[in-house]
């Protein structure tokens, strides 16, 4: 892909001058459109050698954009371990629709970086790229765009303007991202590695664009001009049809039952009231210990609660709560998202309260209504929540090599059990704001939401995640298991 860009490409200042005002124009008015129909997000990925004029495209872009609604994404770029997952920081910055921002650093970074440092084999780094490639489909199916340039400019040329940036007695701010490459054997590696990683990563949705770097006016002019295009490409895409409510499953004569994986639990299971003090105590007392080991500081915990309606979630938190220091947990309760989540991918609110190590984070409810409420209500079309395990999956994997113990659980009540407790919190007066009209209306799609927890469980229940059905019939019993449960993985994990 590098090779056509070895080449000569000039274009004189005259010729520059003249097509500077329609192209500044032209991306004005294409921003405009892409703010006004606050669909989708654009991020613009600019890499390349150190000397090959990042910052100057940076700085150009800025001058010709309405930079109200353009934002600066930098990270430091370390190869080494952070105190979150990797792609934490990435999520946390994702701009709003509506607005452009320009990523200098971005994921492709720490893999390239490793693969030219001799620390990453071949095959480590191509699955590496598929994660890539797999996260990038994913921006693009929940309204994130993408701009992918490198600029091009042999070692060298890079080298000589470099250094002339950084001496002398006029000297220019720098964005360095490859200081770690010092020798020339590391970025001739660079140069391969970007080269595989372009092609391996060059995608319909997601392309490469190699700007040649050495004249400025040229690429600066390239930059713009794909940046119009990529503009007017989103601009021009059709607003996504509404979706239809699903149906209630009905029974095709002859034809098998569908499976229910919550009907496979023994919702009679109970503790004694004596049995459940001492259970109780036991465990908190062992999450309290382990939470507070010096194995945990380099670790995390993240406990995702799902279930039926009134199965008891919030007492179970309640119990779990009671054996972390609250200086160092976080519970955060899921409702319908706010406008600021509508605006970016449906994973972003969540990536963005991981927390840092040696803490713990609880979502009451979580990352899978994707698959449970939007798909049962029809907020959400089978092509987002079909693709939505996958991307489940790569998330809590992430989230899981960084080191945290990732815990979930189902809690399971019977239909009979749930309406009892819907009559109870009705008649007490403090628990009436736990009861909605919306939670009676759900009730009539009981069927609905077996099948999606079915479906849930069998394809998002892995190695490292695994759910957890808990028999939620007798709150005592529950209770003790989920704290058992989050000790045991946590025993497990930290030794």
């Amino acid at each position: 892909m590098f090779e056509s860009v070895k080449f000569e490409h000039h274009l004189d200042k005259a010729d520059f001058k003249a097509l500077e005002p329609s192209l500044r124009e032209d991306l004005l008015n294409a921003q405009f459109q892409l703010i006004d129909q606050k669909r989708r997000s654009l991020l613009v990925l600019i890499h390349g050698p150190d000397g090959s004029g990042k910052g100057g495209v940076l700085n150009r872009l800025y001058g010709w954009l309405d930079v109200r609604k353009v934002q600066t994404l930098t990270f430091d770029m370390p190869c080494a371990e952070e105190d979150r997952p990797p792609m934490w920081k990435y999520w946390r910055e994702l701009p709003p629709f509506g607005q452009i921002g320009v990523m200098l650093g971005s994921w492709y970074h720490a893999p390239l970086c490793r693969r030219a440092l001799g620390e990453m084999g071949r095959a480590d780094f191509i699955s590496a790229l598929q994660e890539i490639q797999r996260f990038e489909a994913m921006l693009h199916s929940e309204g994130v765009s993408l701009l992918k340039i490198w600029l091009y400019l042999d070692d060298e040329e890079a080298r000589r303007r470099l250094k002339a940036l950084t001496k002398g007695a006029w000297q220019r701010p720098v964005v360095r991202e490859w200081a770690e490459l010092g020798g020339a054997g590391a970025r001739k590696r660079l140069y391969e590695a970007s080269e595989e990683a372009a092609r391996a990563t060059s995608t319909e949705i997601a392309p490469w664009h190699v700007v040649p770097a050495a004249d400025v006016d040229y690429r600066d002019a390239m930059a713009g001009s794909l940046l119009l295009e990529t503009l007017r490409a989103i601009a021009a895409e059709p607003e996504p049809a509404p979706q239809p409510l699903p149906p209630n499953p009905t029974r095709v004569p002859g034809a098998l039952p569908p499976f229910s994986i919550l009907s496979t639990l023994d919702l009679s299971q109970s503790l004694t009231p004596a049995e459940y003090e001492a259970q109780l105590a036991r465990e908190q007392n062992r999450i309290t210990r382990l939470t507070n080991s010096p194995a945990f500081g380099r670790a995390g915990l993240v406990v995702a609660f799902e279930g039926s309606d009134a199965a008891g979630k919030s007492s179970t938190i309640m119990r779990l709560r009671r054996a972390l220091d609250p200086q160092r947990f976080r519970v955060h309760p899921i409702a319908a998202p706010t406008d600021e989540e509508r605006a970016r991918p449906y994973l972003w609110r969540f990536w963005r309260h991981i927390p840092q190590h040696g803490r713990t984070v609880i979502f009451d409810r979580s990352w899978y209504g994707r698959v449970l409420v939007e798909r049962v209500e029809g907020l959400c079309g089978p092509d987002d929540w079909g693709r939505a395990y996958g991307e489940i999956n790569d998330f809590e994997d992430q989230v899981s090599q960084a080191g945290y113990v990732v815990v979930k659980f189902w809690l399971a009540i019977s239909e009979a059990e749930q309406a009892r407790r819907f009559e109870e919190r009705e008649s007490i007066a403090y628990k009436r704001f736990k009861l909605t009209p919306e939670d009676w209306r759900n009730r009539g799609k009981w069927p609905l939401y077996d099948a999606a927890v079915t479906e849930m469980v069998d394809r998002t229940s892995t190695r490292t995640a695994p759910w957890v059905l808990v028999e939620a019939e007798d709150k005592h019993f529950a209770r003790v298991k989920v704290l058992r449960t989050i000790a045991d993985r946590l025993e497990a994990a930290l030794g």
